[in-house]
């Protein structure tokens, strides 16, 4: 396949809207052609502000489009499967943000339908594209610092989510800790084959009475015998705090906080410097871009996606083992949820 990709993005929400933006300015392949949104309203802005001609309440207008090739899916999570099966069965190819749902059987049925139409399907864990993750990726899988032992993962909210948000989300696990599981099998290059949960409320009791927690500590067992711990937490007052060690036999590999600057200033009171990144928009800004790149190149070129359902099915297990080990007290094998 030659040329410009004709595109079309399902959801105009937050998400939908960076990655339209991204492709209308900053991936030179790709050919924004329309988007949609049940708030016909929120569609009909992005399409004013990017100069798109086709708009539409119904994304099936997009599904339908013989001239579209691929499609964004970025509409809420209670969406996200059944449009892959119908983009499949339509012929696109499909970009779809995490998670693909909430349902095992639900990313089964949409796998399947990818399977049997042939087309490709690239989830949207977009920290793999971050150019500091990555390098500690490529550290690891070349050997640099030996065998690995153990990895470190900080991951904190400058703030939580609405209550609403919560509400439906399906819990700390599967909407905010399912990045560090799909980051954890990443950079170690390795499955995990045990989790350990434990969690509280210590931010705010509502979170509490929605059923859900906001401070959390996991406790990984990978298949090469390495170990793992997550820290999730859903207010830092300080920032985006996004943190990553990787520690084995022959040294260690790590990165800091993104900050705007690297200003240092010195005085009587102390050192001080700039904040980390407020939020994951700004934190992440080159790896939205980079992903966006990599799907459109991977339909230009024929290629495998770079993040596989599969890919995206596997947090999914894991906040559910995750979920289970909080319930009862106990380590979960990822056998078990399966």
């Amino acid at each position: 396949m030659k040329g410009k990709i004709n595109i079309g993005v399902i959801g105009t929400g937050r998400i939908g809207r960076l990655h339209a933006e991204n492709l209308k300015y900053r991936v030179p392949e790709a050919n924004l052609v329309a988007v949609s949104d049940v708030v016909v309203e929120a569609a009909e802005k992005v399409a004013s502000d990017l100069g798109v001609q086709r708009v539409y309440a119904d994304p099936r207008y997009i599904l339908d489009d013989r001239d579209i090739e691929a499609v964004l899916i970025c509409s809420s999570t209670d969406t996200h499967a059944p449009l892959i099966e119908q983009a499949a069965e339509a012929g696109k190819q499909i970009f779809c943000e995490k998670p693909i749902a909430l349902d095992l059987a639900a990313i089964d049925r949409a796998l399947a339908a990818v399977d049997r139409a042939g087309v490709k399907l690239q989830i949207g864990f977009n920290r793999r594209f971050d150019p500091n993750f990555r390098r500690i990726q490529e550290a690891v899988a070349a050997g640099r610092i030996g065998t690995p032992h153990l990895l470190r993962i900080t991951s904190r909210d400058p703030q939580p989510p609405p209550l609403a948000y919560i509400k439906v989300s399906g819990g700390i696990f599967l909407d905010m800790t399912i990045h560090d599981f799909d980051m954890a099998r990443f950079l170690m290059g390795s499955e995990v084959e045990e989790i350990y949960a434990a969690g509280g409320v210590m931010i705010d009791p509502e979170i509490g009475k929605a059923g859900d927690l906001d401070t959390a500590i996991l406790t990984l067992h990978f298949a090469n015998g390495a170990l793992g711990t997550i820290d999730n937490s859903r207010q830092a007052v300080y920032g985006y705090d996004q943190r990553v060690e990787v520690f084995g036999s022959a040294g260690m590999v790590a990165c800091t906080n993104n900050l705007p600057d690297t200003v240092v200033i010195s005085d009587k009171q102390g050192v001080h410097g700039s904040l980390p990144l407020f939020f994951f928009v700004e934190r992440y800004t080159e790896s939205y871009i980079a992903e966006m790149k990599a799907f459109i190149a991977c339909i230009i070129h024929d290629t495998p996606p770079p993040v596989t359902g599969q890919d995206g099915r596997i947090p999914v297990v894991m906040g559910y083992a995750a979920k289970r080990s909080y319930a009862e007290g106990r380590p979960v094998k990822l056998t078990e949820v399966e």
